[in-house]
């Protein structure tokens, strides 16, 4: 697949390269092309894996919630990396992969329960500029989650805008990790 990005991905060199192509490809079976880009600058780079790497520690919200938060973001974003990358990661980590494949047409889908289409509505909420999160949406999750679950998801939601809107701004697209497992296709968003 041809690459698109709007600048040109760097060659990954010294140990550090090494390493980081050596995780990269245990992880993925290749290099992100977002780490790619970002060598550019390693203070961004190592900035973004240590946000990363925080944020996999937290532990007060449902993964699969998050992870569908994160989907939802990218397909109102439109940036086909986090989509395929999120749908590869629940794969890898035994989440739901019928609905994660479903999150592209969540509002038509009926694989989803209440609280999950909350979820997915409060992460386009927030994703809208300006946001639209209304004090019923929130008073609903709430109640269902708790504080400590939503302050969480609210933050994953918010790092999820920063890696969507940053890939599609340069132009970073689906390298197609979830085709490399066998994985059936994302359902296609509805038009609304």
């Amino acid at each position: 697949m041809a690459s698109n990005t709007r600048i040109p991905k760097a060659e990954l060199t010294g140990l550090y390269g090494a390493m980081v192509k050596r995780m990269s490809r245990k992880m993925f079976g290749d290099v992100p092309e977002p780490v790619e880009v970002a060598w550019h600058n390693r203070k961004v780079l190592n900035f973004s894996f240590s946000l990363g790497r925080k944020a996999q520690k937290w532990d007060q919200c449902d993964e699969n919630l998050k992870s569908f938060a994160h989907m939802a973001v990218a397909s109102l974003v439109g940036c086909s990396f986090c989509l395929d990358l999120g749908y590869f990661m629940a794969h890898n980590e035994g989440l739901d992969e019928t609905k994660a494949r479903e999150v592209p047409r969540w509002r038509e889908s009926d694989v989803f329960t209440p609280l999950e289409r909350d979820v997915m509505e409060y992460a386009e909420a927030m994703s809208l500029t300006p946001p639209t999160v209304t004090d019923e949406l929130s008073a609903r999750l709430l109640d269902q989650l708790g504080a400590p679950a939503l302050v969480e998801l609210t933050a994953f939601i918010a790092l999820a805008n920063l890696y969507t809107r940053s890939n599609t701004a340069l132009g970073i697209e689906s390298q197609e990790f979830s085709a490399a497992c066998d994985l059936k296709p994302l359902a296609v968003p509805s038009t609304r």
